[in-house]
């Protein structure tokens, strides 16, 4: 037997190489490996580094259902060698592992970052044999013993938040218990198995239309967590389970049980897994997903959008709800100039005579809204000092687009030989190439023939499993079609790398490190009521960075001061995305909106290098009272909201700022009209708001 101990950024990791050579991943922890915490040490098939499933091969011991344990041949995958270097992030190690019976390798990779952490794991399988294999799944983390840290049993120490998300709901963590699960630990432990089994997934093209694909889990009694994410802009799986008397983790792309998904792998073939970044801690939450920001910004795109944080405006949210005249546009151009915002989007609707639902895909303007055309639009925004945009959906073609009827079907989705339809959409394929050249027209001519700066690209409709035209699977075609829009999305930028281009899919629904490891900026919401989007805005740091959090604020036609005021802070720690009919608002509310994005402009700076915290917690919908932090080395810039309800005074601690010197100041609204006061004895700030609906902006300076 032999071990391999890792230890780098304040991470401990443990594999063993036994005298048969079964590789198994022993520890993975802040603190290092303790020997008693394993129970059942001696079974044979436990502690798998990698779970890998090939179809027509027995899998032997009790897995209890669809667990993806005992896979088969990953129960008998044998270490072969260790590869250990590093490249500009930090340290890379490299396992090779090798099933003696089909001769499919798995090249594991394990990437550090220094000062993080924080691993990034996917694997490579690779057929060396002379036989087409079948793959079906394969794990890119897969970890055995969460819960084996802590005298205390897993159902009375274990905590899991998952991050529901939907329309108009979007980052909605909700905490949850073993038990709330029926995962109660009633059998010995070291006996403890059962068919039970806690899933997490995502099968389709929006990647996080009921979840994203994240996850945290806690160790109460030990003050340790896992905080990870899951790199793709599709199908994905995580589950927690229990073998061998515990409990592991295992997160993956798509699979066969729950995605569709399986992959020929003829002889020489490879196939590279999802990515997944798994972040520990043992100071929290708030530590793990600060971590989790710092490691976002060195994987995305390296890109001026995310460094300058300029404003948008867009025409859309409680404002010209896609329906855009060149009539109406004008005095929204001179609104928006006038506040000092910096990118002005003409959203939908901007191509089509009337109703453009099931008639997108030709992209040419309509010229009963825009007599002169949409050139005569751009040409006025930058007059006004501003870059134009418009909004875009090039995945998707109308059912009465002219084009569709005259394009091929391999250009879209097929299964069972028809097109895939949904919300009388098709479903483009970009492993076509004809349909990548049509996609790379638009852009070009959008940027040559109306001086477009920036795009919002929209995706609004699932296309579900995904499909089976010159694919292994239905899963397969999706995965590799998923892929190739990201390579196509690449090359967009490398031929125009000022280019600014929002991810939007029905606001938050892909909200994914895929995609926005690419895209600068991500839609977070459709919410219409700025009285709930404040929790969307809370929130949103812990799925992307801040700099990349695009909030509306739409100040309503009708309204007092304090609604602009939380409506303004509502974005402003964040990306504002700017809306509402700002030339129809009185004076008093129109200078309230450019007194935000003045202050704005100077805090930005500070935003896109601080990392969120959330002094009372994450909110929901129906708190009354919610706050959001962003902090940097000597600044905490800090959003606090007020809804409904009968508590008009909040305490908001901060133990971190235990034993240092700190000044208060509300830096919005200028008026102010709130309390507030710190106490240096317990490090708390006390904000009183007599009214509901009310919200500010402090900034604590710590000296």
């Amino acid at each position: 037997m032999e071990r391999i101990e890792i230890v780098e950024n304040g991470l401990f990791l443990v594999f063993e190489i036994a005298d048969d050579k079964c590789f198994k991943f022993l520890h993975f922890g802040k603190k290092p490996f303790n020997e008693k915490d394993i129970i059942a040490r001696s079974t044979s098939y436990g502690f798998r580094f990698v779970e890998i499933n090939l179809s027509g091969y027995d899998r032997p011991y009790e897995r209890h259902g669809n667990k993806y344990i005992v896979t088969a041949p990953g129960w008998h995958m044998r270490y072969e060698s260790m590869e250990d270097g590093r490249n500009q992030n930090g340290r890379i190690v490299m396992f090779v592992l090798r099933d003696e019976i089909t001769d499919v390798i798995v090249k594991s990779y394990m990437q550090f970052y220094d000062g993080l952490s924080i691993i990034r794991f996917w694997n490579i399988v690779e057929n060396t044999g002379s036989q087409t294999q079948v793959l079906d799944y394969i794990s890119s983390f897969n970890y055995e013993g969460i819960d084996k840290e802590g005298s205390l049993p897993a159902d009375k120490k274990l905590q899991i938040r998952i991050p529901h998300n939907g329309w108009q709901k979007e980052v909605n963590w909700k905490t949850y218990d073993l038990c709330d699960f029926g995962m109660e630990r009633i059998q010995p432990a070291c006996d403890q198995r059962s068919s039970n089994l806690l899933t997490v997934s995502n099968t389709g093209n929006w990647s996080a239309k009921e979840h994203l694909p994240m996850g945290y889990l806690e160790n109460m009694q030990t003050h340790t967590g896992m905080l990870w994410q899951i790199e793709n802009n599709g199908s994905w799986h995580w589950e927690i389970g229990d073998q061998n008397g515990h409990l592991y983790l295992a997160a993956s792309g798509p699979n066969e049980i729950y995605s569709h998904w399986f992959k020929n792998l003829k002889p020489g073939d490879t196939f590279t897994s999802v990515p997944v970044a798994v972040s520990l801690t043992d100071q929290g939450f708030d530590d793990a997903v600060g971590t989790m920001t710092k490691y976002r910004r060195i994987i995305r795109r390296p890109n001026a959008d995310n460094e300058s944080l300029k404003i948008i405006f867009n025409d859309y949210m409680n404002c010209l709800w896609g329906h855009p005249t060149a009539a109406e546009e004008f005095p929204l151009i001179d609104a928006a100039a006038e506040a000092g915002c910096e990118y002005f989007c003409i959203d939908a609707g901007w191509y089509a005579d009337g109703d453009w639902w099931d008639a997108v895909g030709d992209w040419r303007e309509s010229k009963k809204r825009f007599p002169n055309g949409v050139r005569e639009i751009t040409d006025y925004i930058r007059s006004k000092g501003m870059i134009p945009g418009v909004w875009l959906e090039l995945e998707v073609m109308g059912i009465n687009c002219h084009m569709a009827q005259e394009v091929p079907d391999d250009w879209f989705f097929m299964r069972h030989g028809k097109r895939v339809y949904d919300r009388s959409r098709y479903q483009l394929d970009y492993r076509n190439p004809k349909v990548r050249a049509y996609a790379d027209s638009v852009i070009d001519r959008l940027i040559k023939e109306y001086g477009v700066g920036y795009i919002k690209m929209d995706y609004n409709i699932e296309p579900g499993i995904g499909t089976d035209l010159h694919a292994d699977s239905a899963g397969d075609g999706m995965l590799s079609h998923e892929r190739t829009y990201l390579k196509w999305l690449e090359a967009v930028f490398k031929r125009y790398p000022d280019l600014v281009i929002e991810n939007c899919s029905s606001g938050g629904l892909r909200m994914d490190y895929a995609m926005l490891s690419r895209y600068s900026i991500q839609s977070t919401s459709d919410q219409d009521d700025y009285r709930y989007y404040c929790t969307i805005a809370a929130n949103s740091p812990s799925a992307l960075t801040p700099e990349q959090s695009a909030i509306w604020s739409y100040p309503l036609r009708e309204g007092d001061r304090e609604e602009v005021v939380f409506n303004m802070v509502n974005a402003m720690l964040l990306r504002i995305h700017q809306s509402g009919h700002l030339a129809e608002l009185t004076q008093e509310r129109r200078d309230l909106v450019k007194e935000a994005l003045d202050i704005y402009k100077t805090i930005r700076k500070d935003i896109k290098n601080s990392v969120p915290i959330w002094p009372i917690g994450l909110s929901q919908f129906h708190d009354e009272w919610t706050c959001l932090g962003l902090q940097s080395e000597n600044k905490i810039y800090l959003a606090v909201w007020r809804r409904n309800g009968n508590k008009p005074v909040i305490e908001i601690p901060f133990e971190q700022l235990n034993n240092k010197e700190v000044s208060v100041s509300c830096l919005y609204p200028s008026y102010s009209e709130v309390l507030f006061s710190w106490s240096k004895e317990s490090n708390v700030l006390t904000v009183t708001m007599e009214k509901e609906f009310m919200a500010r902006l402090f900034c604590i300076e710590i000296k």
